[in-house]
């Protein structure tokens, strides 16, 4: 069976259309909305979703995803927990899935088994924000040969040999960080975009995808003018924050995020 993220971009490319993922925190306000959200989330157009494994120290996350990682871990949300809602998830949907995460979780939780039991849950990639193409390539237990597909991130300051580095170790897509800092909203899209992702892909076939402090429609078709994929995270996890303890939580979430995909489809 094809991985879910390569079908998935093949299929938007058939279509000449470009993907948005969203992103929010796994178990934030807990692991039921989260399965809730990610069915809702399809059927809205999202094309494919990043779950956050929540993590105590998430250096790379702004006070939004910080609160958001606070709010699962204490609403009880364990690492078995998000693959146990992926497995519910996978019950009723095909939507690909990304698991962003901190080596720290997978490394107590046990490196290979991680990558074992991520993969039969029906996870498609990973994100490993603080795991660099490095420590790979001198640590074989960090080098899992799973169909699971790493996610590697490019940064503003990222140099050119350092991009090629990059993007020779990564599979599914590569994220392109558009801004130098935490994740957040922003109120503009940084300029230099267009000549970065230029650059990136240079050295790739693989889809670029967009993220960090994209926040509504007009940033989306604006991105999606450079990009392959289009990230929304701190925007929508602020939606959960505000209406985490609302009965209509769900559907205020799916109609947040249904311009933002109809943004990227146009």
């Amino acid at each position: 069976m094809p991985n879910r993220i390569d079908q998935k971009f093949a299929d938007l490319r058939a279509a000449k259309q470009k993907a948005l993922i969203a992103y929010i925190s796994a178990g934030d306000p807990n692991l039921e909305a989260t399965r809730e959200l990610a069915w809702a989330f399809e059927k809205a157009g999202v094309d494919l979703l990043e779950l956050g494994v929540p993590f105590s120290d998430p250096l790379a996350d702004g006070v939004v995803d910080q609160l958001a990682a606070s709010r699962a871990l204490a609403a009880g949300t364990t690492v078995h927990g998000v693959l146990q809602t992926v497995r519910e998830i996978r019950e009723r949907s095909q939507l690909p899935i990304v698991l962003y995460t901190y080596m720290n979780p997978i490394y107590r939780y046990g490196f290979e088994t991680f990558h074992r039991d991520a993969e039969a849950a029906g996870v498609d990639g990973l994100l490993i924000l603080d795991l660099p193409p490095d420590e790979d390539a001198q640590n074989e237990e960090l080098s899992q040969h799973t169909g699971l597909k790493r996610i590697r991130l490019i940064a503003p300051t990222t140099p050119e040999k350092r991009i090629a580095q990059l993007t020779a170790g990564a599979s599914g897509f590569i994220y392109y960080v558009s801004r130098e800092g935490v994740t957040g909203e922003r109120t503009e899209v940084a300029t230099s975009l267009p000549e970065r992702v230029a650059a990136i892909r240079a050295t790739t076939s693989l889809p670029i995808a967009v993220g960090f402090g994209i926040s509504n429609p007009e940033h989306v078709r604006q991105v999606a003018q450079h990009a392959d994929a289009i990230v929304v995270g701190s925007a929508i996890v602020k939606q959960i924050g505000e209406f985490g303890q609302d009965p209509t939580l769900v559907a205020k979430l799916a109609a947040f995020v249904q311009p933002l995909a109809e943004a990227a489809h146009a």
